[in-house]
């Protein structure tokens, strides 16, 4: 098969196109996917450069979707020629996390294109319990920009933060997955939403999916902007670490809920905790989800109440452009690779 494989860390550039990779192996229990799109997560720069864990060589892709070629002797409810996404995390099934609904909780908690082979490819294997209806409304394309940030953002928001109408929230980074996923739930649940941006060209693109305020972050002060316009917030979604924590602290209300999701600007963050126990602030750390609030997800996904954004469309092969794309923050949405 087709595939884009890491034989070893670094940058954009150990991205390597192989047009007669292995195919994947097919359990009894397991589901052989053809994909036909998945899409780039921050995830995948991560693991690329080297995260602790992470098996060489590997294939890339935790947001898969496609149509099943393949069953395992053991698999009752999936069949070939079904169209699917494969969830973008999924523990053992068996744990008392997995069975009381706190999934991403799991020891054994499997991310594609982390812990095992993911999208990059013609072909993907993974257990019958990670095997999801594509959801009827979107294009493959569209369905592979679903399954990881539109279910971190429901985790975050829904779960842990237990966002009431009327309420403030900050996201930090309109253009990315996570902040356009943030912005549309936040807006679903009733809250009021301000967000940032970098560049100028995408501060238009940020009301449009449901921002009530865009604050540009490089021209403009963030925590005098945010005073201005709520007096403070009662969520902040951050998924930059040490160059925003401070100001987040500083941002929230008492009693205020701080949602921890990522690092991308590193993961050593000063804290004045002072603030914390002052204001009585609440530090909440979310990693991923469980496949029934991904359930959940898709059915508003499905009624268009939620709605992915895609940035842009590349070959398999260009993966590597993709990836030095992404790193520009040159997008607003997700990039996607076309795979079949």
């Amino acid at each position: 098969m087709r595939a884009v494989v890491v034989f070893e860390h670094g940058g954009p550039e150990v991205l390597t196109y192989v047009e007669d990779y292995r195919d994947p192996d097919v359990g009894p229990n397991d589901v052989l996917v053809e994909v036909r799109a998945t899409a780039l997560n921050h995830l995948d720069v991560w693991v690329r450069r080297g995260l602790p864990g992470v098996e060489l060589p590997r294939i890339l892709g935790s947001d898969i979707a496609g149509v099943v070629r393949e069953v395992g002797s053991a698999v009752e409810d999936v069949k070939p020629g079904d169209e699917v996404i494969v969830a973008p995390g999924y523990g053992c099934g068996k744990c008392r996390y997995c069975l009381s609904g706190k999934e991403s909780m799991c020891r054994l908690y499997t991310m594609p294109g982390y812990h095992v082979d993911g999208g990059y490819a013609e072909l993907t294997s993974h257990p019958e319990r990670a095997i999801l209806p594509k959801p009827r409304n979107l294009t493959f394309e569209e369905a592979a920009s679903v399954p990881l940030v539109f279910l971190t953002s429901w985790h975050m928001l829904r779960t842990l933060a237990d966002v009431k109408e009327g309420e403030w929230v900050l996201v930090w980074g309109a253009g990315s997955g996570v902040g356009i996923s943030s912005i549309q739930i936040a807006k679903m649940l009733g809250a009021r939403v301000i967000t940032t941006v970098g560049d100028d060209w995408k501060i238009e693109r940020a009301y449009k999916i449901g921002a009530d305020h865009v604050i540009q972050r490089r021209r403009e002060d963030v925590v005098s902007r945010v005073r201005e316009i709520a007096g403070g917030v009662d969520v902040v979604i951050d998924s930059v670490g040490k160059e925003t924590w401070p100001l987040d602290l500083k941002v929230l209300k008492r009693g205020g809920r701080l949602v921890s999701v990522g690092a991308t600007s590193g993961s050593s963050a000063e804290v004045d905790v002072r603030y914390v126990f002052a204001k009585q602030i609440s530090i909440l750390g979310s990693y991923m989800g469980s496949r029934a609030e991904l359930m959940e997800v898709l059915r508003f996904v499905e009624e268009g109440r939620l709605k992915p954004v895609i940035d842009s469309v590349f070959k398999l092969e260009d993966a590597k452009l993709a990836h030095e794309k992404m790193e520009r923050s040159e997008m607003f949405g997700k990039i996607v690779l076309r795979v079949r």
